[in-house]
């Protein structure tokens, strides 16, 4: 099969999700100039560089409440500053619970049952039990092509890691199973894990 997304898949659903996967999940707190908290899964989520440590999460879609973005955009713009919480397959509940369309009053921690927890280096609530967080300030916000689509770029100021997932001396992923999106409402979970050395190590 090929087609041109100009001219349509003629698909019961959109296969690009499901085509570019698995999808690590920012899920993305930002405290407004007003103190108001949110918190926001975004699956369209990187690293992009090590030194200095760098990250990215696209936003696609529009609120009305918002005008041309949502919430964690309009806070970032806002303050320049932003925590990206790692989401453990035990907190797949909760970080469901914060992906709805709520009004920009509502503080998804408290709407999900989250602990929450200040960051140290920026002004923004973190998610506290979360098996990692990076602090980031705001580098550079994209305009992409497409109505709503904003990448947004930060530098990792501040990273916290929970000390049962270090494990002599390396941060391991299978102690807290990453949540990772697929296409469609798919989801999938890292349970295992090999190594492979680079030509000529």
């Amino acid at each position: 099969m090929f087609y041109r997304p100009e001219d349509g898949h003629g698909l019961p659903h959109n296969p690009f999700n499901a085509i570019v996967t698995p999808r690590p999940i920012g899920w993305i707190s930002t405290r407004g100039s007003d103190g108001q908290d949110n918190l926001a899964p975004y699956s369209f989520f990187n690293a992009v560089a090590y030194v200095p440590p760098q990250v990215m999460f696209s936003s696609t879609s529009i609120k009305e409440d918002r005008g041309d973005t949502k919430d964690s955009v309009a806070q970032i713009r806002d303050t320049g500053v932003f925590c990206v919480n790692i989401v453990e397959y035990a907190m797949r509940d909760a970080m469901n619970q914060t992906s709805g369309a709520h009004p920009r009053e509502v503080d998804e921690f408290e709407h999900a049952g989250i602990d929450k927890a200040q960051c140290e280096t920026i002004d923004c609530p973190r998610v506290a039990g979360a098996p990692a967080n990076l602090e980031c300030r705001l580098t550079e916000i994209v305009k992409l092509p497409g109505e709503a689509n904003f990448a947004v770029f930060g530098e990792v100021v501040g990273v916290h890691m929970r000390d049962d997932c270090l494990v002599d001396g390396i941060f391991d992923v299978l102690r807290f199973n990453p949540l990772s999106r697929m296409g469609y409402r798919d989801y999938t979970v890292v349970r295992e894990k090999f190594s492979l050395k680079r030509p000529g190590e």
